[in-house]
């Protein structure tokens, strides 16, 4: 919710310490972070001994769907052969397969996209700091701002659908409470004249609490 990151490496070496395989779970990181976009584990340079299970989406960057588990080859092969929601679950269908494999090409050949992305994630954060929105610190594509009461988040975010923003609005029990935000998400199909005018109009729509 906070669009933060994992300590990968303190978690690496929580897991080594009780002799423990470790899964990371890198739907918003894959696509996104790291050099060539294969998410936190490049960024963290950590390899399959130190991670030996990685599982990700094809939903988010990708913008296909389905979700795979990456590893060396005696853990897929053991999937491949005990993993029953593997075994009982339908193929992907060939239009679906070569879609993402398409969007696999583009994540490794069209890195500008990538970089437009993280250039925009620090203007996001640079212009909400000018209109004194509460954003919370994200190097990430989503971009919590912190209301509090649950009401007010509803309503802004009915707001901004209205003048044609689509926010999430994000309360307890997912987060704690007097916590409620909007969850602002980012993609390379923005432009800086987007991240204006949201921040314009909920600037004008928001009307803090005293």
């Amino acid at each position: 919710m906070d669009g933060d990151i994992a300590p990968l490496h303190e978690l690496v070496h929580i897991a080594q310490q009780h002799q423990s395989l470790l899964m990371i779970d890198d739907a918003h990181g894959f696509g996104v972070l790291g050099q060539k976009g294969a998410g936190s584990i490049e960024e963290a340079a950590l390899t399959t001994d130190k991670v030996p299970i990685l599982m990700g989406t094809l939903g988010k960057a990708l913008g296909t769907s389905g979700a795979f588990v990456a590893g060396d080859t005696a853990l897929i092969e053991y999937l491949i052969q005990f993993a029953r929601p593997y075994i009982y679950t339908t193929a992907s269908s060939p239009a679906l397969a070569c879609a993402s494999l398409a969007a696999l090409e583009l994540l490794e050949q069209e890195a500008w996209r990538r970089q437009h992305l993280h250039a925009l994630i620090q203007y996001f954060q640079s212009r909400a700091q000018h209109y004194a929105l509460p954003v919370m610190p994200s190097r990430t594509p989503i971009q919590p701002i912190v209301i509090g009461d649950n009401a007010q988040t509803m309503r802004l975010a009915q707001a901004l659908q209205v003048h044609g923003f689509l926010v999430g609005a994000i309360r307890p029990p997912t987060v704690p409470e007097g916590s409620a935000r909007l969850r602002i998400t980012l993609s390379a199909a923005h432009q800086p004249e987007h991240i204006d005018a949201l921040l314009m109009t909920l600037q004008r729509l928001w009307k803090p609490q005293s």
